[in-house]
């Protein structure tokens, strides 16, 4: 059988993966195959929904597109040993069983979007602005039997901005992760890398950040929380799923998305979800410890728009309006 040299399979589902992808094909590596998941119902019309990376495989190249529902199939198995690949490359992608990760001579590598061992888990992006941090980056590392746990490869340090949002670190993190895995999987075929154990860290369990599957209740709004926290809440969590909250007016309520704020220096003794507005010319609300300005919003039905939009078709004194918890019966 021929050596593989540079020929790879390449497992990914979402757009965050095609910039690794295309890296690949414009570094020069042969793409023997892709592998991604299956398409999925969308829309009203539930028609099916190829993923960004079939998309993308079927558009510009020509080469076998895999979308098994099983992962252990031992026919996809089988199939993906006739590639004879030198690297099998996972980028947000499903948890590979031992079956697959093992199949390559020099292993399967994944790309994840913080510094392992922090935010180990499905939404690093989202959670690191949501914790505050000023700093994260990018990991590439041998896939083995526990999720995000290999031993790490490279790493890049991303910096983040104070007012920086989830969707705009997602991108730079994209294009800075594609370069980054292509030098990984460059390094791994000629026999230059260098993997260290995770265990080596030395960080206590208590000490580790982690980055779960964002949920509803994790996109709640508790204005009695501090400025800084609901700040970052809604910068982790825009532009995609949005944070959100309860407007009441009397005895109308209306569930709003915020997807921008910043903080306002000023002070106020007013209760948190307190509304504190000039002539209905922006939304500033209390929080335990300070005032934070709402910029833009999304009202049931309604599209994105700024505050002031919001306002100019507003029925009634905004002032006059508060921020609330939902009930369990909303909820339900």
């Amino acid at each position: 059988m021929s050596n593989p040299g540079n020929r790879i399979v390449f497992m990914g589902t979402p757009e965050f993966a095609v910039a690794s992808l295309k890296a690949f094909v414009e570094a020069g590596w042969e793409i023997a195959a892709v592998v991604t998941s299956p398409d999925k119902p969308a829309g009203r019309g539930r028609t099916l929904k190829s993923s960004a990376v079939k998309a993308y495989a079927l558009s510009e190249l020509n080469c076998p597109v895999l979308q098994p529902e099983k992962l252990k199939d031992p026919a996809f198995t089988t199939q993906l040993k006739s590639f004879n690949a030198a690297l099998f490359i996972v980028v947000a992608f499903r948890m590979l069983p031992e079956v697959v990760w093992t199949i390559p001579e020099h292993g399967t590598i994944n790309l994840h979007a913080s510094l392992l061992p922090q935010y180990r888990g499905a939404a690093p992006i989202n959670w690191c602005i949501i914790n505050g941090e000023k700093e994260t980056g990018l990991t590439t590392f041998l896939i083995d039997h526990e999720i995000d746990s290999g031993r790490i490869l490279l790493q890049a340090k991303v910096s983040i901005g104070e007012n920086e949002n989830a969707g705009s670190l997602h991108d730079r993190l994209m294009a800075t992760g594609s370069q980054l895995i292509v030098k990984t999987a460059d390094q791994l075929v000629r026999g230059t890398a260098k993997a260290i154990g995770q265990d080596t860290f030395n960080i206590p369990e208590t000490k580790l950040k982690k980055a779960p599957k964002i949920f509803r209740d994790d996109c709640r709004i508790d204005w009695n929380r501090s400025r800084e926290e609901v700040h970052n809440l809604v910068r982790g969590l825009s532009p995609y799923p949005a944070a959100f909250t309860t407007l009441q007016c009397g005895n109308k309520t209306m569930k709003i998305k915020v997807f921008e704020t910043i903080p306002d220096e000023k002070e106020t003794d007013a209760k948190p979800g307190a509304i504190l507005s000039e002539n209905n010319r922006s939304i500033r609300v209390a929080c335990k410890n300070g005032i934070l300005k709402i910029l833009s919003l999304q009202a049931p039905g309604k599209r994105r728009m700024g505050a002031e939009e919001f306002l100019r078709g507003f029925q009634g004194a905004i002032g006059e309006c508060r921020m609330v918890e939902e009930s369990p019966e909303e909820d339900a």
